[in-house]
């Protein structure tokens, strides 16, 4: 078991470079066994469920090659099974995304229920719906899913019924390769979900309206060799915005892509934080005055989770910590997923003032004097909210279980500890 060690309270300034998107790049793995041909992506985040992917795709037969300063080579010339490691599937979510190119390429895969953060109910009604429409046969047992699509799959009109991201994903990956054209509506439309597109589009596909919620595909027989940058993670940035303002020092947050970041300057701004685009970096000034802003006839200050373009629901943990900082009373609504908000109870084993009203919803009330404690990381984003009260808490505070934040934000630690952070990681037996 992994455990950060934080002395909080100490000051924060400088530069921190955002990674590649951990929700880009996980799809865009996944896409690679769409083609026979190598396929290589730039900017991918080495975090531990990037590197179960590999594991994943290399026991279907891929070869993956690590090359310097972040690039990857895949080539998945024969795919030697259709049913992936199964213990590794468990632990993550994104492990689901093989089940789009597989069925595509291969006519068939075996998935055992998915993994990934425990922030509620996650459904995959929408994913095999959608294959079912593309004319794949669904079989659901206690524990796996088996789907085939003995005589390919063949283009349609898919309209999902809930904006899923990973559902969105799939249906791109298994169109693709399907007979004719198959249009995606109510499609999330996410950075990520753009990143994927494009990658497949340099694979030889033809995709219209990307970076909306109407997606049209021309699916091909067969598709080549790709090559995409994954964009920058704008939940870290989002994770360092929130930091940068608590803290109080400069940050200046290098490729953080701030056309990413409008509904999050938005959000953000209702609790007081200021944050400018400097090229295609973001700079948050020092000494901040964070001070909740009430709606018109003094409504109470609310953020809230929306599909994108709307405030990412990733987010919300990091906006539970930015409150706490902020004077006056804010609104937390996380209506997307009904056990995201169970983690504050360590926020307010710190000091924190926050009234869970129901799954949903949580109030909180600033600027909270924060003590340090000891804690464990219940999963990636509300690992990293516990990261940065740590950082602003007087006194010392004990992360255990930080493989959960090491999810998601690579080489955190180090990265911090340039910024001025005083951070240590102790590696134990489990």
């Amino acid at each position: 078991m992994d455990t950060l060690v934080i002395e909080g309270k100490h000051p924060l300034s400088g530069e921190i470079t955002v990674s590649g998107n951990k929700n880009a790049a996980l799809p865009l793995l996944a896409a690679t066994l769409l083609t026979e041909d190598g396929v290589t992506l730039e900017n991918v985040p080495d975090i531990q469920d990037v590197r179960n992917m590999y594991v994943l795709l290399e026991s279907l037969g891929a070869t993956v090659e690590r090359r310097p300063d972040n690039v990857v080579h895949i080539t998945a010339r024969t795919l030697t099974h259709t049913v992936p490691d199964e213990d590794l599937s468990r632990r993550m979510r994104a492990s689901f995304a093989l089940a789009g190119p597989l069925l595509a390429r291969a006519g068939q895969v075996k998935l055992v229920a998915p993994g990934g953060d425990r922030i509620g109910r996650r459904p995959l009604d929408t994913h095999l719906k959608a294959f079912e429409a593309l004319g794949a046969h669904v079989d659901i047992t206690a524990d796996h899913y088996v789907l085939s699509a003995k005589n390919g799959l063949h283009g349609t009109d898919v309209f999902l019924e809930e904006m899923s991201v990973l559902a969105t994903e799939n249906v791109i990956m298994a169109a693709a390769l399907a007979k004719g054209t198959t249009v995606i509506r109510n499609a999330a439309s996410e950075p990520h979900v753009q990143d994927l597109c494009h990658l497949i589009v340099s694979m030889g596909a033809h995709i219209d309206g990307i970076g909306t919620n109407t997606l049209t595909i021309e699916g091909k027989d067969r598709l080549g060799a790709g090559h995409i940058e994954v964009g920058p993670d704008y939940i870290e940035v989002g994770s360092f915005i929130a930091l940068g303002a608590l803290a109080g020092g400069e940050l200046l947050i290098k490729k953080a892509r701030p056309a990413d970041h409008r509904m999050t300057k938005v959000a953000f701004a209702r609790l007081g934080v200021h944050f400018e685009a400097r090229g295609n970096d973001i700079f948050v000034p020092a000494d901040q005055p964070l001070e909740a802003k009430p709606g018109v006839h003094g409504a109470m200050t609310k953020i809230h989770d929306a599909p994108w373009p709307g405030f990412p629901a990733d987010l919300t943990s990091i906006a539970t910590v930015l409150a706490t900082g902020v004077k006056g009373t804010c609104l937390i609504h996380e209506w997307m997923y009904e056990s995201r908000l169970y983690w504050v109870d360590r926020l307010i084993s710190m000091g924190a003032r926050i009234v869970v009203c129901d799954p949903h919803r949580a109030i909180v009330e600033g600027p909270a004097r924060l003590i340090g404690r000891t804690m464990s990381s219940p999963d990636i984003r509300a690992g990293m909210a516990l990261l940065i009260a740590a950082l602003v808490a007087e006194g010392q505070s004990v992360i255990h279980n930080a493989q959960q934040i090491d999810r998601g934000y690579a080489n955190i630690e180090q990265r911090l500890r340039a910024l001025g952070a005083h951070i240590t990681r102790r590696v134990t037996e489990d």
